[in-house]
């Protein structure tokens, strides 16, 4: 152990030298404060022996500018001292003092103190040292964990794509054939349909004078109320059988069956596809009117991007949007002030390195998130939602989905009681390879 003794007395240097070199200690020493600074600089000690007293620069001071260095902050410093008036003391160990030893001195009392706190020393750096184990190793096993939510939200993420895709692919061949049967028949029935009129229109012309039978079944059916009806009717039986077609289109368009990989897409069209698949949530519901969508599309180029993922995240913040109205509704005693709203704009930025973005921004005047909860929605598995009615895995999936996948960026900007917008940020300039990798 290396000791530095810092006195303006040689007489009480040499003879502190003796004994601490006799019991084996390396030493060096300083005659004044400020040269105590300058070799506490170039070779800094185990220990300070420190005279109270000197000239210029007293030992207070100096133990002050030892202890506001956080390189030396830790190293003891046993005051030397002649005075016993106690305030000395007092402001000797407010300074950091560890310790002091009166003059004239004593050999096994100085020797003692020394070892006392070079051990007391000793220990708190294994202290430390066990304490930044024990830190580092809980850092371990957060990030371990982390890696394992991360993991498992990813293979629940692709066995509900995988399902998504099985379901869809059953659903489309069930239901695209009697479909397309019934539209591709429309046509047929509608001639059928008026040809019968055509021919009942001139048996009327040729025997204007029918027989009772005839007269009374004539009336029984409402003949004329059926031949204006029925172009209502047919209207209606045409724009179902187009609407279950576009539904079946939308939902292959939100599963991509055949666009699994990364490839360039009409970012509108496909918020416009999923807006179809959720027509159904948006009507008038009990406690709410029917929540209008805003879009503001900007002229997009195709973007790279891959366009399954990227649909699920759109269809998880579209369904927060939808429930955010709802629970405000639920809630609120009095009726909406504005009409539920969900606003949604694409537009391309170019950010501070002069490269393109991509910017999806979905905004709902909603019941909004709480500051304090902010940080942690995009965590998997954590949910504001009743016990088995959410998972906690949208947001955590979605961030995985624009950030691990797309090198791009998710955020939110929520005031509580009036509204969300979530913020995806996708880079459009960004090669096939880097998002590979």
């Amino acid at each position: 152990f290396t000791i530095l003794v810092v006195d303006d007395i040689k007489k009480n240097l040499q003879l502190l030298s003796e004994i601490l070199e006799k019991a084996g200690y390396e030493i060096n020493f300083a005659t004044s404060g400020k040269q105590a600074i300058k070799r506490l600089k170039t070779a800094p000690p185990d220990l300070i022996l420190l005279d109270l007293m000197m000239p210029d620069m007293n030992g207070l001071e100096v133990c002050a500018t030892v202890k506001a260095n956080s390189v030396y902050q830790s190293i003891p410093i046993i005051f030397i001292t002649g005075n016993q008036d106690k305030d000395y003391l007092v402001q000797a160990f407010k300074q950091g003092a560890a310790d002091y030893i009166t003059k004239p001195f004593q050999e096994q009392e100085i020797l003692a103190r020394i070892k006392n706190q070079l051990r007391l020393q000793r220990q708190e750096r294994q202290l430390q040292n066990l304490a930044q184990k024990e830190q580092e190793k809980a850092a371990q096993l957060e990030a371990t964990l982390q890696e394992l939510k991360q993991t498992q939200t990813q293979l629940i993420q692709a066995q509900k794509l995988a399902s998504l895709s099985q379901t869809v692919a059953a659903m489309n061949h069930e239901i695209n054939n009697p479909i397309s049967f019934i539209s591709g028949n429309l046509h047929y029935a509608n001639s059928y349909f008026q040809d019968l009129l055509s021919l009942i229109q001139l048996y009327q012309d040729t025997y204007p004078n029918p027989s009772p039978e005839i007269l009374q079944q004539l009336d029984e059916i409402e003949l004329d109320f059926i031949a204006e009806d029925w172009a209502i009717l047919f209207n209606s039986l045409q724009n179902g059988t187009e609407r279950i077609s576009q539904l079946m289109l939308s939902l292959r368009h939100f599963s991509r069956l055949d666009e699994a990989d990364l490839k360039a897409t009409d970012i509108n069209q496909d918020i416009d596809q999923v807006l179809t698949l959720l027509q159904h949530r948006l009507q008038t519901r009990k406690k709410r009117s029917g929540i209008q969508v805003i879009k503001h599309y900007s002229q997009l180029p195709q973007i790279y991007c891959y366009p399954s993922q990227l649909n699920q995240v759109l269809i998880n913040l579209f369904n927060n949007a939808i429930e955010a109205l709802e629970e405000k509704a639920q809630t609120q005693a009095e009726p909406f002030p504005e009409p539920p709203t969900i606003i949604v704009r694409t537009k391309i930025i170019t950010d501070k390195d002069t490269s393109n973005v991509l910017i999806i921004q979905i905004e709902d005047n909603g019941c909004g998130i709480d500051e304090a909860i902010q940080p942690q929605i995009f965590d998997p598995f954590f949910t504001t939602k009743p016990v088995g009615t959410g998972t906690g895995l949208g947001l955590a999936i979605s961030y995985q989905i624009i950030v691990n996948n797309h090198k791009g960026n998710i955020h939110c900007v929520s005031t509580s009681g009036k509204g969300t917008q979530m913020i995806i940020e996708i880079p459009t300039t960004a090669s096939i390879k880097s998002l590979k990798g």
